[in-house]
């Protein structure tokens, strides 16, 4: 087998020989893996948005509920992650003035969520609804369809008072559920 983009020599002999060929399953399809990392150029680059928190292990399992998700222990008091059923990093959480990093030392600089907006897209929407209403008294905004995404979304507010939007993943479904609203 050749490729488009060459791999390193050392891959391609190692993929024609016998012994990659013997290898199992598994292991042929991380080394498939890891030879295309060494070959690739364009790789997938994902952002790790980084809020301030002022109580890190209470804000983590607020998004893990408002997402549905189980809730993990933390590595650490001070930050945390909101991670996805494939190991997506939805959200980290740092708590303000830990590590001295000039951007979280304290939400007394400016208001939290100033200039931010937290938008996530997710595939049950339907579900995320009432997870949201049992985590604050009122939604910032009450579901309604967007007019420039043509998706169903909803607004409130983080225990740090982060603005949080959520919105369905499919516009598709929603042209046939918008009537419902």
């Amino acid at each position: 087998m050749r490729c488009s983009q060459p791999w390193p020599a050392y891959a391609q002999d190692f993929y024609d020989s016998n012994l990659f060929s013997r290898c199992h399953a598994r292991t042929r399809q991380r080394w498939l893996i890891l030879f295309s990392l060494g070959r690739r150029r364009d790789r997938m680059k994902r952002t790790w948005t980084i809020i301030g928190a002022g109580d890190v292990p209470n804000s983590v399992k607020w998004y893990q509920a408002l997402f549905g998700q189980p809730e993990t222990l933390l590595a650490h008091d001070d930050f945390g992650q909101v991670v996805d059923s494939d190991g997506t990093v939805l959200l980290c959480l740092h708590q303000w003035g830990a590590h001295e990093h000039p951007s979280l030392m304290s939400p007394d600089h400016a208001a939290a969520g100033n200039g931010l907006l937290l938008f996530f897209r997710v595939d049950d929407f339907d579900m995320a609804l009432p997870r949201a209403r049992t985590l604050v008294t009122r939604l910032e905004e009450e579901p309604h369809v967007n007019s420039n995404t043509g998706t169903r979304e909803f607004s409130l507010r983080d225990p740090d008072g982060y603005y949080v939007t959520i919105s369905a993943l499919s516009a598709a479904f929603d042209r046939l559920e918008a009537k419902k609203i």
